[in-house]
């Protein structure tokens, strides 16, 4: 390479610039009263509308902010012209197009923003993931940046679709509680006629190191995982339970959720909302008013009748931060779990895994909340974004033509039963559908630790709906060495995993889908329990116990845990109950509470350290969050108790 490569010989018109120009024809809809009121940025926003050629006799509508999730570059024809990181953000362009040209139909002026995502999937395994966590509340702040430096914005739609980048425009939403806000899902990939889904296809690696699949196999399932350019995976992911969430939350319109991205009924979802955000403005109603107690805690009768990803435990607690509700505890999501049945059955966690676009067609979330309110487990007055409650949208869903008509497509397209996709109660009890999320606690996790229950092979439970397993530790301190541990032949049949020093201050609290998806899907993993102070993908299943608190790092007894330590399990997927205990060596057995004894007296794990790429960034978010009440209270920024802690240490330090 040498400079006269770079800078190749040019034909005149490179040559030729221009030096003035006659600017915009026309002018500023400008009155006395606004030259003398009106704060100079806002004429000079009009002289910028004009100058990216906005016509000037239309600049006093009623501007609408679309922030929205848009990765990559597409040609006209949808072809690449720079890649994004995953499907999920691939073609939300498309939405944001049509809700802003439904704005300008109706007198409008769309302004658009985008914050771009990661993708959980891209980065497993990698240290890319250390920094999947922490974008969140990054992406939130960049957000609420956006919006607050668009002062003459009248209201924000929110255009999101994955993991991470959809619950950050959650609570950047929750956040503007004067401002109508309304957010659209950016909906589902399909899942391919004859191959894997985009869960499943993440296992090849580890199947075809245990010789369960041929290299042509892997390549070509591979290769057609991903059936549709957009959308988020087919599972009920974290992707897929955000959305969701957002439908239950009242924040997106009643059937928003899993819709198939690129289709018909995609893209009319962003019309709807493009004028429904403009009702809520003409009537007043702000996020204030959507978002509430009654609304946080629908959108968790959702999640348990949903089946849905552990991750929500991070996310909604912080989108009740944002809105200025109570923050739901470990209690409150017990007693939650214990009485909401699950109703819904598709991937990950079955029975029958249906692919989540099914669960759309056979009626969304507005199907489930019909069952839900027959069983009055909703709060049907709280306010949604249609400028209606719960129960007014489910009168109009139950009767309407929408719903018949979808229905009607899944029988004739999928020769599916919608009724065996969202079940009605007598019918989940009897396919022995069980609640979603536990928190067992013990000397291991004396805080508490998390575990999708509904999610545990049935075969490897008892009758009594008991899932106990005693077995010998393998401690790793890195998921890298656990997962090769899985590849290499190491992990036998019975044995407990445990995954040490992924938490916040150790990974930015990664998530360890290699090892359970790989443990799901090799043949003899259903009999090894995974225990880590990490989380896990929400299209994780098995028994793998997750957020185990203290972390290690924080001197949490996890940490403390050597090989060939004998550990016992025990949860009751019926009562939501369980424990993680250390009880000795099978040379020196002890009790729980011998061994806690036995955890207090040692010293961490030798190997146990942050890991060596945890970015500065990460850093700095993990003591944040750690202050404002950690994990359990969803990974937050209490502003207020952050400066309390920097100005008790100015005050201890003489600063």
């Amino acid at each position: 390479m040498s400079i006269e490569t770079i800078f190749t010989p040019q034909d005149d018109a490179f040559y030729s610039v221009i030096t003035h120009a006659a600017g915009p024809q026309g002018a500023l809809p400008l009155t006395p009263q606004m030259l003398m009121e009106s704060p100079s940025g806002n004429l000079f926003g009009m002289t910028q509308n004009a100058g990216m050629g906005w016509d000037a006799n239309k600049l006093t509508g009623k501007e609408v902010l679309i922030i929205g999730t848009q990765g990559g570059i597409r040609a006209g024809d949808g072809r690449p012209v720079a890649l994004g990181y995953h499907t999920g953000h691939w073609e939300i362009g498309l939405q944001m197009q049509a809700a802003a040209k439904e704005i300008t139909r109706n007198g409008g002026i769309p302004f658009a923003a985008f914050v771009s995502d990661p993708c959980d999937g891209r980065s497993q395994g990698t240290h890319g993931m250390f920094d999947s966590l922490p974008y969140r509340n990054d992406a939130a702040i960049v957000f609420r940046r956006l919006i607050r430096s668009l002062p003459t914005r009248r209201a924000v739609i929110g255009v999101a679709t994955c993991d991470k980048g959809l619950p950050a425009t959650m609570i950047a939403l929750a956040s503007m509680h004067n401002l109508p806000t309304i957010l659209v899902p950016g909906g589902a990939t399909l899942p391919p006629t004859f191959g894997e889904d985009a869960g499943k296809v993440q296992t090849i690696g580890a199947r075809y190191a245990n010789h369960e699949l041929s290299l042509q196999e892997a390549a070509e399932l591979g290769c057609r995982a991903c059936a549709s350019p957009g959308g988020g995976c087919q599972f009920l992911g974290t992707a897929g339970t955000s959305q969701v969430v957002a439908e239950a939350l009242g924040l997106a319109l009643p059937h928003s959720a899993l819709a198939p991205s690129g289709q018909d009924v995609w893209l009319e979802i962003s019309r709807q909302s493009a004028r429904a955000v403009v009702e809520l403005d003409n009537r007043g109603i702000t996020t204030r008013d959507i978002l509430t107690d009654k609304a946080i805690e629908n959108a968790m009768v959702i999640h348990a009748a949903f089946g849905g990803s552990t991750n929500l435990l991070l996310h909604i607690p912080a989108i009740a931060h944002a809105a200025g509700c109570t923050i739901p505890d470990v209690d409150h999501w017990t007693r939650i779990n214990r009485k909401v049945p699950r109703l819904v059955s598709v991937l990950p966690n079955g029975p029958d895994y249906h692919p989540t676009v099914r669960a759309f067609l056979a009626g969304g979330v507005p199907e489930v909340m019909l069952h839900l309110r027959d069983l009055g487990l909703l709060h049907l007055d709280a306010m949604t974004v249609t400028g209606q409650t719960v129960g007014e949208n489910l009168d109009w869903w139950q009767a309407s033509e929408r719903r018949e008509r979808f229905r009607q497509c899944l029988r004739e397209q999928d020769g599916v039963d919608p009724d065996d996709v969202i079940l009605p109660p007598a019918r989940a009890k009897a396919r022995g559908l069980t609640s979603t999320v536990a928190f067992p606690v013990g000397n291991i996790a004396p805080e508490g630790s998390v575990i999708k229950a509904t999610a545990i092979d049935p075969s490897v439970v008892g009758d009594d709906g008991v899932y106990r397993h005693t077995g010998r530790a393998r401690v790793f301190v890195s998921e890298a060495r656990a997962i090769k541990a899985i590849k290499s032949g190491e992990i036998e049949q019975g044995d407990i995993m445990v995954v040490i020093g992924g938490g916040p201050s150790g990974t930015g609290m990664e998530e360890t889908y290699q090892l359970t998806s790989a443990l799901k899907h090799v043949s003899w993993g259903k009999t090894v329990s995974l225990i880590t102070d990490a989380r896990f993908s929400g299209v994780s299943t098995g028994a793998c116990f997750g957020h185990v608190a203290p972390e290690a790092l924080a001197g949490g007894p996890i940490g403390k845990l050597r090989d060939n330590d004998i550990i016992e399990i025990a949860v009751d997927r019926l009562s939501l109950t369980g424990s993680v205990n250390f009880i000795g060596t099978r040379e020196v057995p002890l009790t729980p509470q011998e061994g806690a004894m036995e955890l207090a007296r040692r010293q961490p794990h030798p190997e146990l350290h942050a890991h060596d790429f945890l970015p500065d960034d990460t850093r700095l978010w993990a003591a944040l969050q750690s202050v404002s009440g950690g994990t359990w209270k969803g990974c937050i920024y209490d502003t207020d108790k952050i400066i309390e802690v920097i100005n008790a240490g100015k005050k201890a330090l003489g600063i």
